[in-house]
């Protein structure tokens, strides 16, 4: 079973996060972790750290990551940056649970008004499939296009799907 946690970076599943975003995010743009800390310099320190954990014999695996920065103001939109799914493990809901988790916390503890990406365009379908939209033309990030994804707090009474489930510690 997959379960959704909120980590920090003390925690030691962050080694696990850092290594799959290296591996999925990074290393096919020919970019380290550090250059990742440089080029957005504070940001890994500000930013919550959720992860999707398998349970393995050998102990929990990490197999998906997202990052949210809150706000910079208070009426601000959140970032969302650094999903990634282990590639053996895609297709299979980790995403949609990771972002579920993150929408969850944005808006029903946060009461944030909403969530912003960036979205490299092979991903853009994934975002429209869970109610995201797109917020900009492309545009090139880290070599990329890239098109800016948006989703708002839900309406109160908007219902809420049974079958995702997860734990935020």
């Amino acid at each position: 079973m997959i379960r959704i946690r909120r980590i920090q970076m003390s925690d030691p599943l962050y080694a696990q996060e850092v290594d799959l975003r290296t591996r999925v995010l990074l290393a096919p743009i020919g970019m380290t972790i550090e250059d990742y800390y440089r080029h957005a310099e504070g940001a890994e320190e500000r930013c919550e750290h959720f992860v999707a954990v398998f349970d393995h014999p050998t102990g929990d695996r990490v197999v998906g990551t997202a990052t949210m920065l809150p706000p910079a103001e208070p009426d601000g939109l959140a970032k969302v940056s650094q999903v990634c799914v282990d590639p053996q493990r895609q297709n299979e809901g980790i995403g949609q649970k990771l972002m579920a988790a993150i929408e969850a916390r944005a808006f029903g503890e946060l009461g944030l008004a909403g969530l912003y990406c960036h979205a490299q365009l092979v991903a853009v379908p994934f975002y429209e499939r869970i109610g995201w939209s797109i917020a900009s033309d492309v545009f090139i990030e880290a070599g990329i296009k890239h098109r800016k994804m948006v989703v708002y707090a839900p309406v109160m009474g908007d219902p809420v799907d049974p079958e995702l489930e997860f734990e935020l510690d």
